[in-house]
């Protein structure tokens, strides 16, 4: 039975990167290639160096031999620390561009509206990275070299990534022109804040501290109906001076609504904060 749950787990985790893949091919393939729009990353690298070495060479093929070498590098130095969620991420994302490039082959932009190419090509491959971080997983790349740089050196691995992805972006101006340039611009600064909201949405919560006088039913019904569980604390009410309990419980959005409904109808006097929060380490939620 443990097994059967383990493979479950895997299977979910597996099916959930390839959605996060696919969501990041679609975006690099159809907007960013056609549009020269580099925010960084090996893809950004991709289509710059595609640009400088000639058309006989791809920028799907250049990402597929970028990362094979960043693979082989990242299982010669760092071992069995070297996820086998990375290489499936990396692996996919680079044969899916590569076999898009076969039988999808694109020779300009879907569109003429520059800013809503850049919109989903900085859009979908942003949501499909948060999928993938979310979970302990990426599409290799500078991931990879990060890795590489937290293991050899003392750099702040964050600034070193963000200072490579805008060195990328720079080279845009003098390779594919000012207009480009500024997309790419624009489109690293949505990049860099877009990820972090959508992986604080995705693990979004609901935080309450309840303070009422007889907590047992409220209790009650976050034990027995949302299956949730609720720490209790004496206070006392600093106006009133009369004792009180307070309730300290976590739950997910919807289980949220359904307590403070609960909540009114059964102790109109409890006061109650609700506050949003997305790192949750702990039994029922992130381990």
């Amino acid at each position: 039975m443990k097994q059967q749950n383990v493979i479950i787990q895997k299977t979910k985790e597996y099916a959930l990167i390839t959605v996060g893949v696919m969501l990041v091919v679609i975006g690099v393939y159809f907007f960013k290639f056609p549009n020269n729009i580099s925010t960084g990353g090996v893809t950004g690298m991709a289509i710059i160096l595609s640009k400088l070495i000639g058309s006989s060479v791809s920028s799907g093929t250049i990402v597929l031999v970028i990362n094979a070498i960043l693979l082989i590098v990242g299982y010669l130095t760092l071992g069995r620390s070297f996820g086998n969620r990375t290489v499936y991420g990396s692996l996919l994302l680079s044969l899916s561009l590569r076999v898009l490039e076969i039988i999808v082959p694109l020779d300009k932009p879907l569109t003429n509206q520059p800013l809503l190419e850049l919109a989903f090509a900085v859009i979908l491959p942003s949501v499909g990275a948060a999928l993938l971080f979310n979970i302990g997983a990426s599409t290799g790349g500078t991931d990879i070299i990060a890795l590489l740089l937290k293991k050899y050196t003392s750099l702040d691995i964050g600034r070193s990534l963000l200072i490579t992805d805008f060195v990328l972006t720079i080279v845009v101006f003098p390779v594919f022109g000012i207009t480009t340039g500024l997309l790419s611009i624009l489109g690293l600064f949505l990049k860099s804040t877009l990820v972090d909201t959508v992986i604080e949405n995705l693990n979004l919560n609901k935080y309450f501290t309840i303070i009422c006088v007889n907590p047992k039913p409220i209790c009650d019904y976050i034990l027995d109906t949302l299956h949730r569980s609720a720490t209790i604390f004496d206070a006392k009410g600093a106006f009133t001076d009369k004792e009180k309990k307070i309730i300290l419980t976590v739950m997910s959005r919807s289980q949220a609504v359904q307590l403070r409904k609960h909540i009114r109808q059964i102790d109109p006097d409890a006061f109650l904060l609700i506050t949003n929060t997305s790192e949750i380490i702990g039994r029922g939620f992130r381990v």
